[in-house]
């Protein structure tokens, strides 16, 4: 890390002096910061193709777009790209496995009997590098999806074998729990939906719960795993009615008591999940967030640090939501450099929480008071206050670079790795 140049240091005494004028202590904010967990998503590094051996591991209305050169070939390249993100990212961190992710060798099991041996390399790979472990059952490239149902499909023999996937995914959530000493979401997200309008949609519903119920039949200490289930409001091939919809997974997290996930590109473009955060935590004992970037439909983009990635920021730690809410990040870009778009995405959601942690208290206060002229002042006056010193000394009590000095060892790792695969 280069030092520090002296008007650097003077900007960032002068950043500290202002926020300590407004009642912000920062370094109790940057404390914070440093714990707060972000869980990278693993598929961002291969086009979520996994190492089944079995080609394109793609389907259930899933998309990546773009060629990019030099995507991870096999579990230690995956891990090797990883490596290189996390050396440029501040901050605590996870890593979260899809089932198709597994050290399989050239034998890969069906999915319905995976075990956690096909994930110990990731499991010491995770304990070496610090970070906790979430899962995900894969429900989508395989031949009982192809029509586009898993647990609600109409066929028993079908179901069955979705049912036993996940209970085989949460048995191994639980054992990477276990072993790195750090509870593992395991979160459940299906494809299952009519591309054009059903005749009959309670009868999947049905079928839905009733597999779901099997599924979390086997208890797990909640030390190791943490069960989630996720909604979504369409898929490509689910465009009429998505059978895991929102307000069914809603009911269903609140009358199992299972973390819900909310996932930014899963509503409708113009509906934010920052205002749902508070409408669901008092039901549920907790929630998972998917922090990604739609644009004009669920398309996955880079994380970028927009009025809509603030607001769920804001809602998380204004409210003292911390304890209660898991944060990931979901999103898959094949147009540029992979590793690079780990780094921006994880980045851009560790400033937004940075700048959530710096809040004036002042802006509260006027609310409460019911001074709302006051309120509205002050959330337009923090937008000028020196926000980038800080997160200059974050960066710089964490060993990263600050700036964009980061992108050149993305592009040494560009030069001297990925033209080998």
């Amino acid at each position: 890390m280069p030092r520090r140049s002296r008007k650097s240091s003077s900007l960032i005494r002068l950043a500290q002096s202002r926020w300590k004028e407004l009642g912000v202590d920062v370094d109790a904010a940057l404390r914070t910061l440093a714990k707060i967990p972000i869980s990278l998503q693993c598929w961002q590094g291969d086009d979520v193709r996994g190492f089944e051996g079995g080609g394109d591991a793609m389907g259930g209305g899933l998309a990546v777009t773009g060629a990019y050169p030099g995507r991870a070939r096999t579990p230690s390249e995956l891990r090797a790209d990883l490596e290189v993100a996390l050396a440029l990212l501040p901050g605590k961190h996870r890593l979260n496995l899809h089932a198709i992710y597994g050290d399989f060798g050239d034998h890969a099991p069906d999915r319905d009997a995976i075990e956690p041996e096909h994930f110990s390399k990731w499991i010491s790979w995770a304990k070496r590098q610090g970070l906790g472990l979430d899962f995900n059952p894969t429900c989508f490239a395989h031949p009982f999806a192809e029509d586009g149902f898993t647990l609600s499909h109409p066929d028993a023999r079908i179901r069955a074998f979705w049912i036993e996937h996940c209970r085989r995914a949460r048995f191994i959530g639980a054992a990477m729990g276990k072993a790195l000493g750090t509870p593992c979401v395991t979160n459940v997200w299906i494809p299952d939906g009519f591309k054009d309008t059903p005749a009959d949609r309670a009868t999947p519903r049905l079928r839905l719960a009733k597999s779901l119920d099997a599924v979390f039949d086997q208890k797990f200490s909640e030390r190791h795993n943490l069960d989630a289930v996720e909604p979504k409001l369409f898929g490509i091939g689910a465009e009429s009615c998505t059978v895991g919809s929102h307000e069914f997974y809603l009911g269903y997290a609140i009358t199992r008591k299972k973390l819900i996930c909310l996932d930014a590109g899963h509503y409708h473009p113009t509906e934010s999940i920052a205002d749902k955060l508070s409408a669901v935590l008092p039901f549920v004992p907790g929630l998972l967030l998917h922090v990604s970037r739609g644009v004009r439909w669920d398309s996955d983009h880079v994380v970028t640090q927009t009025d809509e990635l603030m607001a769920i920021a804001r809602e998380v730690v204004a409210n003292g939501y911390l304890g209660k809410v898991h944060l990931g990040l979901d999103y898959f870009d094949a147009s540029i450099n992979r590793v690079a778009a780990w780094v921006i995405g994880t980045r851009s959601l560790r400033r937004a929480l940075l700048w959530a942690l710096l809040e004036p208290p002042a802006i509260r206060e006027s609310e409460r008071i019911g001074d709302t002229t006051a309120r509205l002042a002050w959330q337009e006056e923090m937008k000028a206050l020196p926000f980038a010193p800080v997160w200059e000394q974050f960066c710089e009590s964490e060993g990263v670079p600050a700036g964009p000095e980061w992108l050149d060892a993305v592009r040494r790792h560009e030069r001297e790795v990925l033209p080998n695969r």
